[in-house]
């Protein structure tokens, strides 16, 4: 599956339901790269009459001329037969319009898709900085002054606290007090303060300790929301015509404070996921009455965030100022130009010139906290973006922060690590030629990039065995647990492998060191294309100067979950030494992969029938056929059961998406009344822990703990109100929850409605994640080979690349 190392990672393809902006063409829909099932609209929520409410979101188009079709290797003779398209997105299903929280680790299998359940309950979202502003901004400006000082600059502190009020303003007073000396800090306790304990005497200076095993950190339980607040907010739901199903999660998302915000600021109610601008413009018209309008400040400030929050569902960190001025204006804005200033102004977005740098003093400007000239500066950007030849972007604060601290630390691993490293006997013991490139550019650098298919993963595995032979503390990091196994298995020491998110837990890896970074001197980081850019921006900053990183992956596979495009920016900035693998990979699936990477849809010689094309004419025939194959054709052609065929389809609604493959599959595979929340003892399910992660398991049992799962070995209790919202039926799964695991045999399910959701990475991923085996339920007929040829990875706005090419990096490849 070797690709083009300059191809950039994403889709066009609609793995979950969505109607996002799609800068700049706002009647253009690209990629959902979320793996939660479905984002359900907010439950009875309000239609506005329309006064406030703007333009509908536009439906996703992505049609093309015919292409000659190519059928790789035929079971049967009959054509097939495209059916007259379904109501077009191949995800739109339940009215969904695909809302879904910006995920902070990875997206996509974000459990707040579903944040509204049928009983009321819902989760409180991953990243709930966006309810508080003020805690918010003091948050981001912690970590700027930690970029700053990486940058050598000094900065006065920045006063916080002072729009706080009820209970975060008496605990900022009460620190205050402590601090300063006036109370003591058991003063605001009823007991007495204890005794003071001896003071032991310090050890001597002696061998260093060994280090600490790390305890796996368990995963942070969202804060239970009080009786009160609940209750409070209810009372706002309900006054302003809204579901009171919406109290728990905006609640968890707003704060304790939800109702008091929401009863001053009704289109607050936008941040929790689910909700649209016409139905909080309904519920603002409810509570306000004729005090609102469709020029209303917050509105306008609110509307900016949702169209910032819902590009980076897209993959975007920031958007262009004129493509939020009209979408803006879409939303019966009359003044998209005063609405964008009035946003910058109060802190809901930063503003930037492409090939700028950010300085001080225009972050604070577009934080709103600058002085008066800084923020008319910052709102000059806005207001000219028109008539000015550079790019305006806008983007929310925490991926420009994330971008500026991520581009600054891989700048720190270029410049900081030995480059007289002789690592040339383990690049001559090599078992391949890429590997021994890979060894040696390894040795004199301090971030490499390597590009490749599945079988160029041997190259990074020989890497690190060859850095554990010189005694280096070297390890690999995949973003699966099924690449963690398989990458285990190819270095030979299942110590030296771990998936991403347990390295940054804690749960996995050999911990941290005294100053708190990983204790590592060459990490290799598989499935690079799946890393989004805050988990590498926290990556990246847990890592010792010195460190070695090595990203790897496929340029050809879907984007990541998350916002970002990493791999493809430190790519394209060419910010770093690049190896290309030259190992092709095998058999006929590696040959058809392969093709796919660069454009075409070969035929190839599949004499085993590693490759079928299953012609099909309509959805219920590929839903018929799916079930014929996993249960029945794979496991008597191949001795592949069924529990180790994987079933992907272009998104979860319609009528062959993944829910309606579930529910087939299921009905023959493992059939039961799902008395546990819908499943059943030997159900496959899919847990999805954190936006973007998708953990395949199984269903052991329930109790009152939660449901049981064996995922991949591993032990896992869900608690009962999380199930409904991160745990879904597995047998059939989308190509982004797939991405990063493979199967032994895999069947891709193309209905005739799914034509919409093809894109060249998304044939490129679900094509190659059978290892023995691939079936292709075919029915889009010459929508397939177009996509292949016509329709390359849709394109993210990053600020990351810029950032890398005005950095100084020495050892950057020319």
């Amino acid at each position: 599956m070797t690709a083009l190392p300059g191809e950039t990672p994403g889709t066009v393809g609609t793995d979950t339901p969505q109607d996002t902006l799609s800068p700049p063409d706002t009647g253009a829909e690209g990629s959902a790269h979320a793996d939660a099932p479905e984002a359900p609209e907010a439950p009875g929520a309000t239609e506005p009459p329309g006064d406030a409410a703007g333009a509908g979101e536009p439906a996703a188009e992505v049609s093309g001329p015919e292409v000659s079709g190519t059928d790789v290797a035929a079971t049967e003779d009959r054509p097939a037969e495209v059916p007259d398209a379904e109501a077009g997105r191949a995800d739109a299903e339940d009215g969904s319009d695909g809302v879904e929280d910006a995920p902070a680790e990875e997206s996509a299998g974000d459990p707040e898709a579903d944040a509204v359940t049928a009983d009321g309950t819902a989760e409180a979202p991953a990243v709930p900085e966006l309810s508080e502003a003020q805690a918010e901004l003091a948050a981001q400006r912690e970590l700027r002054e930690r970029i700053e000082k990486r940058k050598a600059e000094k900065t006065a502190p920045i006063a916080a606290g002072t729009g706080l009020s009820g209970t975060a303003a008496e605990l900022l007073a009460a620190v205050r007090a402590v601090e300063s000396g006036e109370k003591s800090g058991t003063a605001f306790f009823d007991s007495p303060a204890p005794a003071p304990a001896a003071r032991r005497p310090e050890p001597a200076a002696t061998a260093a300790q060994p280090p600490r095993a790390s305890v796996p950190a368990a995963a942070p339980a969202p804060q239970a929301a009080s009786p009160e607040a609940l209750d409070a907010v209810r009372a706002v739901l309900v006054a302003g015509g809204a579901p009171e199903a919406l109290a728990r999660p905006a609640v968890g998302v707003l704060g304790e404070q939800a109702a008091e915000l929401l009863r001053t600021d009704p289109w607050q109610l936008l941040a929790v996921p689910g909700v649209r601008p016409e139905q909080a413009d309904g519920f603002a018209r409810a509570l306000l009455g004729d005090g609102c309008g469709p020029d209303d400040g917050r509105r306008t400030a609110a509307l900016v965030g949702w169209l910032l929050e819902r590009a980076a569902l897209q993959g975007h960190t920031a958007l262009d100022a004129g493509a939020v001025r009209a979408a803006l204006a879409e939303r019966a804005v009359g003044d998209p130009d005063a609405a964008v200033r009035n946003a910058v102004e109060e802190g809901v977005a930063l503003v930037f010139r492409e090939g700028d740098d950010l300085e001080p003093d225009d972050a604070e400007a577009a934080d709103g906290e600058g002085d008066e000239e800084g923020a008319a500066d910052g709102a000059g950007l806005a207001e000219d973006a028109d008539r000015e030849p550079a790019q305006v972007l806008l983007g929310l604060d925490r991926y420009a922060l994330a971008e500026e601290s991520l581009a600054d630390g891989l700048a720190r691993l270029v410049n900081a690590c030995e480059k007289a490293a002789d690592w040339a006997e383990a690049a001559a013991s090599a078992p391949s030629p890429s590997a021994a490139e890979l060894i040696r550019t390894t040795a004199a650098a301090g971030l490499v990039a390597h590009s490749g298919g599945e079988a160029a993963r041997a190259e990074p595995a020989a890497l690190i065995a060859a850095a554990h032979g010189l005694g280096l503390r070297a390890l690999g990091a995949t973003h699966s647990e099924d690449g963690r196994r398989r990458l285990a298995a190819a270095v030979g020491d299942p110590d030296t492998a771990v998936t991403l998110a347990g390295l940054l837990s804690g749960a996995q890896g050999p911990g941290r060191d005294e100053d708190g970074a990983l204790a590592l001197d060459l990490l290799v980081v598989l499935d690079a294309p799946q890393l989004d850019v805050e988990n590498a921006a926290v990556l990246v900053e847990a890592l010792a100067d010195g460190t070695r990183l090595v990203l790897s992956g496929d340029p050809g596979v879907l984007g990541s979950a998350g916002a970002g495009r990493v791999f493809a920016d430190v790519l394209a900035a060419r910010a770093c030494p690049q190896v290309v693998s030259r190992t092709p990979d095998p058999g006929p699936i590696g040959e058809l992969v392969s093709g796919i990477g660069i454009g075409e849809l070969n035929q190839v010689d599949a004499p085993g029938k590693e490759v079928v094309i299953v012609p099909v004419r309509d959805a219920g025939e590929a839903v018929h056929r799916t079930v014929q194959l996993v249960a029945d054709s794979v496991p008597r052609a191949f001795s592949i059961p069924a529990e180790e065929t994987q079933v992907i389809t272009v998104g979860h609604g319609g009528a062959a998406g993944t829910r309606a493959l579930n529910e087939a599959l299921k009905q023959r595979l493992n059939p039961g009344p799902g008395r546990f929340g819908g499943f059943d003892p030997g159900d496959r399910v899919v847990h999805v822990p954190a936006p973007g992660r998708t953990v395949p398991g199984v269903v052991r049992s329930a109790d009152a703990e939660g449901l049981r799962l064996d995922c991949g070995g591993v032990p896992v209790v869900v608690p009962q109100e999380r199930v409904e919202s991160s745990v879904r039926h597995g047998w059939a799964l989308s190509a982004h929850q797939a991405a990063g695991m493979r199967w032994p045999a895999a069947v891709v399910v193309l209905p005739g409605d799914a034509a919409q959701g093809l894109s060249r990475p998304w044939v490129y991923t679900a094509f190659g994640r059978g290892e023995r085996h691939l079936s292709v339920v075919h029915g889009v007929d010459q929508a397939l080979p177009h996509a292949v040829a016509h329709i390359p990875a849709q394109e993210r706005t990053t600020r990351l690349r810029p950032l890398l090419e005005a950095l100084p990096t020495p050892d950057a490849a020319s």
